[in-house]
């Protein structure tokens, strides 16, 4: 004698399917909205680590720089728009002011994105904050 009873209930019904479809779903929304602000920030790092480059290059290229080529550009500000990508298209301003002090020349580098195109070298200099610089850099530069 069987003691056993067989049901004839067997795979899931229609409800326990759409409930699993909706917590799938809901789940993947959760992984695409993750992606999209991956790649922002990605995109955002890459565009800082350029722009601080660019930064870098101009100090490095200046500490070469004789005395006598030093006192020449200390003359005025230094404004340059950059292609990166050599696509045809400004991606960064670079302003560059040289100070001198006796043996010793103070040298700032300032590096924007290309929407402060339009913006005046003295209103970016005076206030770089308000115009969202991406590089800052300093340095000092003695002969």
């Amino acid at each position: 004698m069987n003691l056993v009873k067989k049901t004839k209930n067997e795979g899931f019904s229609l409800v326990e399917v759409l409930v699993g479809l909706a917590i799938i779903a809901i789940a993947l929304l959760g992984l695409a909205q993750l992606f999209t602000y991956t790649v922002m920030t990605n995109s955002r790092a890459e565009r800082m680590s350029n722009a601080i480059f660019l930064a870098q290059q101009q100090i490095d290229c200046h500490r070469n720089l004789t005395a006598d080529e030093l006192n020449t550009l200390t003359a005025g500000t230094n404004d340059e728009q950059i292609d990166v990508n050599l696509d045809g298209s400004i991606d960064y301003r670079r302003v560059t002011e040289i100070q001198a002090s006796g043996v010793s020349w103070e040298i700032r580098v300032l590096v924007f994105s290309a929407e402060q195109l339009n913006t005046s070298v003295s209103s970016l200099v005076q206030d770089p904050q308000q115009y969202k610089v991406k590089a800052n850099m300093s340095t000092i530069i003695s002969r």
